[in-house]
């Protein structure tokens, strides 16, 4: 599924787990690699290993996220592929000991995150001709999958993570919808890959990474307004 033209690519979160991989991955195979990072060293040591560039960046912190942009504006003038990594579990607390703060603590990054770094990098994507967005939702988060009694995703019950997740695939549907026609935006599923976010699951790394790495280098014909993970398309 992979696109031969060389992207500019930012992948928030970059410094540690799946945004680490996706990012060593794309590198890899050409293409010019950003990683945002809320600790600036813990980015530079990253991006140091991996032989990428890096911004200092809070998902959460407007001001950080403006800066951000203008690095990317100067350097490159403009961003093909967004990839919306980073995000918290905040814990996984049953329903009933979920407070509302920390409903609001995860949505904070895992949503408003989101919804903040894609409208401030807009204007560098509108500058791409062929942009495109990957959000790292989750399995937690798909209704088809939770309620399936065979998957893995079904053993575990976070009010906070599972419904931030959820909201992130309606965002990728009505970013779809309204964007520009020219706009490829789609959401992944990792599946069930132990990094230090959740501290559970039955993947390596790279296969955590497959459907990253596939969505953020589809060509001009490729998919938009899909829930992929590496296997195909999943349930929402």
């Amino acid at each position: 599924m992979g696109w031969k033209i060389m992207s500019i690519i930012l992948i928030t979160g970059g410094n540690a787990g799946l945004g680490f991989e996706s990012a060593r991955r794309l590198k890899e195979v050409g293409h010019t690699v950003y990683i945002g990072s809320r600790d600036s060293s813990k980015g530079e040591i990253a991006a140091e290993q991996l032989d990428v560039y890096t911004v200092q960046m809070d998902v959460t912190d407007k001001e950080s996220v403006e800066n951000a942009v203008k690095v990317i504006q100067e350097k490159e003038g403009y961003l093909d592929v967004l990839i919306n990594n980073a995000g918290i579990s905040g814990g996984f607390f049953s329903p009933g000991e979920t407070t509302a703060s920390e409903m609001r603590r995860v949505y904070e990054t895992n949503v408003f995150g989101v919804v903040q770094v894609t409208q401030e990098f807009l204007p560098l994507l509108k500058k791409s001709n062929q942009p495109v967005i990957v959000n790292v939702s989750s399995g937690l988060g798909s209704f088809g999958m939770v309620t399936n009694k065979d998957a893995i995703e079904s053993t575990v019950n976070s009010l906070a993570y599972s419904s931030s997740k959820a909201a992130v695939s309606m965002l990728t549907l009505q970013y779809s919808k309204g964007l520009p026609a020219n706009f490829k935006v789609n959401a992944v599923d990792p599946g069930p890959t132990k990094t230090g976010l959740t501290g559970f699951g039955n993947q390596t790394v790279e296969e955590g990474t497959d459907a990253i790495v596939a969505m953020a280098t589809i060509g001009p014909n490729g998919p938009t307004g899909t829930f992929v993970n590496r296997k195909g398309k999943i349930l929402w």
